[in-house]
């Protein structure tokens, strides 16, 4: 398969031709372990167009290094190695040295995502087994010019392949020890255990590092399940390939893509099944996404309706983080509520407990993408000074929806529109009640029946029983 050529106006979920489609999924099997340059192998042979991630990883403001991909066999299975070559003697870089090269190289927005959230994983591990700020963590193999172009070029070659999502299978790693920057260190290397907590693996017989931290990283940072094989219309696959050739065992990291189906009759789940795609975009205008939520709509009936079966009624994978605090103020609860909301949640919310020895508490509840989660961990900890952050892997339903606007006494209102409702945009109508001086409440009734009026059919009828004015 050729992947899809990334652009710089690319959306978040790799569609670029502006229709619906199924949810793009990459399943890596790591049956030999993982490596970041095995990652990124497989998905160049998987189909990921070559030219395409080398001239993502080209913007990068780094210098001397060159990328070459080369066939090889690993266990009588043919492979595809990614080999990275270094003219540049520089290898310890700290973490926001590397945060500062992917920011500047002005990459797709989900790659540079991936990218940081994988590095974000690594440096909160080496911060917490060498008692260090993350700010002030240095990378020392994983600084280094190959690793940093096996994780940029794996979220390069995600996003050309048009990934929507990553899982894994369990993940297997080696034993005896293994030398590093630090001297000679267990295998798997504590760093690797670290970023595997709460990843299903397991240990094969064979003294050698199957499973990098480098690996171990990108599984810990985007993957959002772990098991066998997802249903899905597989696609493409491809196999990466290590460095060495086992005796006993292919030494390669197998990708599958493929669109998510319904195990039993194939049909494609359709991406229109969660949040509306238009509803990424701002705010809208005229009434083409009513119809985009009506079609979203249909087409989850549809689904439901040909396949009966479970899964075709997955939820999206989301991840509840959540931490008891009792020595925060209001003020302090409130802030790290916004804080928490600004790093990427879902939604974050409190709720009123009765903790040990009867002492009034608070419990902080994160809603939250897995694959940010260690990232808002990390926010909730340094916000509550809990010392303690528990979670929970959960699915949500989120009804379609679209957004509009409306002018409105002199002022923007944005207006949220899903099936059965629409609710004008709290915000904007407190700054309108500010300037009109009227209610907050009569105003966003005045919003939301303008709305109604300009599209005639498209939203529900106003509530009899409310009256509305002009």
């Amino acid at each position: 398969m050729t992947g899809a050529p990334a652009t710089d106006d690319d959306t978040d979920d790799g569609r670029r031709d502006g229709g619906p489609r199924g949810r793009t999924v990459a399943w890596f099997h790591c049956f030999a372990g993982i490596a970041g340059d095995m990652a990124l192998g497989s998905l160049i042979d998987a189909g990921a167009e070559f030219d395409e991630v080398m001239r993502l990883l080209e913007r990068l403001p780094l210098g001397g290094w060159a990328l070459e991909r080369e066939s090889v066999l690993r266990g009588g299975i043919a492979g595809t190695r990614a080999v990275v070559t270094v003219t540049d003697s520089v290898v310890v870089r700290t973490h926001a040295h590397i945060v500062g090269l992917i920011e500047e190289a002005r990459l797709p927005r989900r790659v540079t995502h991936r990218a940081l959230a994988t590095f974000a994983a690594l440096a909160e591990v080496e911060g917490r087994l060498h008692q260090r700020p993350v700010d002030q963590v240095h990378f020392h193999e994983v600084g280094g010019h190959d690793a940093v172009i096996d994780i940029v070029g794996t979220a390069a070659a995600l996003e050309v392949l048009g990934v929507d999502e990553v899982e894994a299978s369990p993940v297997a790693t080696g034993m005896g020890m293994v030398r590093a920057a630090h001297g000679m260190l267990p295998n798997p290397a504590p760093a690797v255990v670290a970023l595997l907590e709460g990843i299903p693996t397991w240990g094969r017989d064979i003294p050698l590092e199957l499973t990098t931290p480098t690996g171990a990283a990108l599984l810990a940072a985007l993957a959002t399940g772990f098991g066998p094989m997802p249903a899905m219309r597989v696609t493409s696959s491809g196999f990466g390939a290590g460095t060495r050739d086992l005796d006993d065992l292919p030494n390669l990291t197998q990708v599958v893509i493929g669109v998510r189906a319904d195990r039993t009759t194939g049909v494609a789940l359709s991406r229109l099944r969660g949040v509306d795609e238009t509803s990424a975009g701002g705010v809208g205008r005229g009434s083409g996404g009513a119809s985009a939520v009506v079609d979203g709509e249909a087409a989850v009936e549809v689904a439901h309706a040909t396949t009966g079966h479970p899964d075709a009624d997955a939820g999206q994978p989301v991840t509840l983080l959540e931490a008891n605090v009792d020595d925060a103020t209001g003020e302090q609860l409130a802030h790290a509520v916004g804080a928490l909301l600004d790093a990427g949640a879902h939604d974050a919310w409190l709720s009123p407990v009765v903790m040990k020895k009867g002492r009034p508490g608070t419990v902080v509840h994160v809603l939250c993408d897995p694959s940010a989660a260690r990232e808002l961990r990390a926010v909730l900890r340094a916000e509550t000074g809990s010392l303690g952050v528990r979670a929970t892997a959960m699915e949500r339903w989120t009804a379609a929806r679209t957004f509009d606007a409306i002018e409105m006494d002199g002022g923007l209102i944005r207006i949220k529109v899903s099936p059965g409702r629409v609710k004008a945009e709290h915000d904007d109508v407190a700054r309108a009640a500010r300037r009109s001086g009227q209610p907050l409440r009569e105003v966003a009734f005045r919003a939301e029946a303008a709305w109604r009026r300009q599209h005639s059919g498209a939203g529900p009828t106003p509530d009899p029983g409310v009256e509305t004015t002009d």
